[in-house]
């Protein structure tokens, strides 16, 4: 099955380029999974089909940044319009708008659900306490450009976010302090931690790096053909994907950064790649304002894909494509 042909199901709907996507748990409806463009119209989805499930709206301007908690209960998004929301995934609707002073970039759930991160063209980093909203949020300060990425790290209590300082920079919520900083030659582009919360995938430049979540430390990069706007791990840490700027999705081993295939489908830049939260597929967002899912396993049943192999397996000497439900 392995060289069946790779049909992603391309995921209609935004007019502008996906610049951020995100997965939840599985939960006892399936796994959801949320997109962020800039048309200003955040989108949900059912996570293995991709099929619609609404659209988040409220903000007047691009947004860059879109999450849902883990049981697909909250959404949060960051946008052009100097706001990070909170939303119910079930209805839609708003549940608080925070204000900031310039673009917000980049927004993450603890795993409690209980507080909000965001990063913004202010330099900041900002804490949110979403079981006392109307209260002051707690400031990080450190970063001398405008933020890129934020992520809470397990725990709860530390927290990793990168910038146009070309510097990834780990912090304690409770001293509020800086404990480590890592500078690197370009600006870090995504961070993912990974599905057991032991590692941090960094994309930046052409690499894609990996770092201990627990000590912060530098564990390995691997050279990719082009540059890389986001990376992702797969659950049994096996392989990553990445994608960037020469259209293409690359599948690399894990362990030696060995290219295993790649994939051309997009009509321009990859933004942001993840795999979903059961390996089986991963998701792809561009600039040409679509979302793209990706079989992890080519020719597997699953989702929308649908194998039949008939008795004549060769067809003029090739296995046949495996088919995608319209």
């Amino acid at each position: 099955m392995s060289s069946m042909r790779q049909t992603p199901l391309t995921c209609s709907g935004h007019t502008r380029p996906v610049v951020h996507l995100s997965f939840s748990d599985v939960t006892a409806d399936g796994y959801f999974m949320i997109s962020a463009s800039k048309d200003g119209k955040p989108m949900l989805r059912q996570g293995d089909t991709g099929d619609w499930v609404g659209t988040f709206e409220g903000h007047k301007g691009a947004v860059w940044a879109a999450t849902l908690n883990r049981d697909a209960t909250k959404a949060a998004t960051g946008a052009a319009d100097f706001t990070a929301k909170v939303w119910n995934s079930a209805t839609g609707e708003e549940i608080r708008s925070f204000a900031h002073k310039h673009i917000v970039k980049c927004v993450d759930f603890t795993s409690d659900s209980n507080h909000l991160l965001t990063g913004s063209n202010e330099k900041l980093l900002r804490v949110y306490d979403l079981n006392k909203p109307d209260s002051e949020p707690e400031m990080l300060s450190g970063h001398t450009s405008n933020l890129r990425c934020c992520l809470w790290l397990e725990d709860g209590r530390r927290v990793v976010s990168s910038s146009d300082d070309k510097t990834l920079r780990f912090w304690d919520i409770t001293s509020k302090s800086e404990v480590r900083k890592h500078d690197l030659f370009a600006p870090v582009n995504d961070i993912e931690l990974s599905r057991d919360g032991t590692t941090l995938i960094v994309a930046y430049g052409h690499r894609v790096a990996f770092f201990k979540a627990d000590t912060f430390e530098f564990l390995e990069e691997f050279q990719i053909a082009s540059e890389v706007n986001s990376a992702s791990l797969h659950c049994d840490k096996e392989v990553f994907v990445c994608g960037g700027e020469d259209f293409k999705m690359y599948k690399c081993d894990a362990k030696t950064g060995q290219e295993i295939e790649s994939f051309k489908g997009h009509f321009g830049p990859v933004h942001c790649v993840r795999f979903s939260p059961d390996g089986e597929l991963y998701a792809s967002g561009s600039e040409d304002g679509t979302l793209r899912l990706w079989q992890t396993t080519v020719g597997k049943t699953y989702g929308l894909w649908k194998c039949v192999v008939p008795d004549d397996t060769l067809i003029n000497g090739e296995l046949p494509a495996v088919k995608a439900e319209s």
